[in-house]
């Protein structure tokens, strides 16, 4: 049962997302949400991406979690959805996509107009209409401005980017966060697709804050589904 989304928390706003999740699914996401808030306790800011090496590694329903973990703190939380290549965030969270981060980058609209409030300290900024130049809108300067007017209602804003080995938007957007989390589906991703996705992250001088293996079986007998494990890079 991993690489599903926390339903219970969820299902406080939408009737429709009324599954819980597993215990272990859940702890495992206060495991990573502790290590990050450790991580980025001294940063400039708390912003922070979500990418993976290739498509289908659970990038999207990662960055979901991580974000409803954040809130339940009381933490502001903003997730924004930068894969404006193929956006699945609002699929997963049954929003309209008609307005988006790529609407409030080009000016048909504000960003007040877009933001999608999922509970009291959660919302959502949708990717919106696919543009034809994703990379230089999330490397643009106004993207650095609408960073910069969210920072004032927002403690974390948390990127779901497109796999990093596919294309660079995720690398683009690395200077104006905190750092990069790199989502690995076990028994998927490849020795190599995971040392390609580490070399292009030091190429770009990004910082990388650690790694999590999506899809790996518990150890005690009782488990009888996957869960998330943390870890981190030296």
């Amino acid at each position: 049962m991993a690489n599903k989304i926390d339903q219970a928390a969820l299902s406080k706003t939408d009737s429709t997302l009324n599954r819980k999740a597993s215990f272990a699914v859940v702890e495992s996401y206060k495991t990573i949400r502790t290590n990050l808030m450790f991580l980025l306790s001294q940063s400039e800011n708390k912003r922070l991406i979500i990418t993976s090496a290739i498509s289908g590694e659970g990038k999207s329903t990662t960055s979901i979690n991580i974000a409803i973990a954040f809130s339940q703190l009381g933490s502001r939380v903003l997730l924004i959805d930068a894969d404006m290549r193929k956006p699945t965030v609002h699929k997963k969270l049954k929003l309209q996509n008609n307005k988006g981060l790529s609407s409030v980058l080009v000016g048909f609209c504000d960003i007040s107009d877009a933001i999608h409030s999922i509970n009291p300290n959660l919302d959502v900024l949708t990717a919106g209409s696919t543009p034809p130049n994703p990379s230089e809108l999330l490397g643009s300067a106004n993207m650095v401005r609408l960073l910069d007017s969210l920072n004032e209602f927002y403690e974390y804003i948390i990127f779901d980017t497109p796999p990093i080995n596919i294309v660079s938007d995720a690398l683009v957007l690395a200077p104006h966060t905190s750092g990069m989390v790199l989502v690995v589906q076990n028994s998927t991703t490849t020795h190599e697709q995971f040392k390609k996705a580490l070399s292009s992250i030091e190429f770009a001088n990004a910082k990388l804050l650690g790694a999590i293996l999506n899809g790996s079986k518990g150890q005690k007998k009782n488990y009888k589904y996957g869960y998330y494990d943390y870890y981190y890079y030296k």
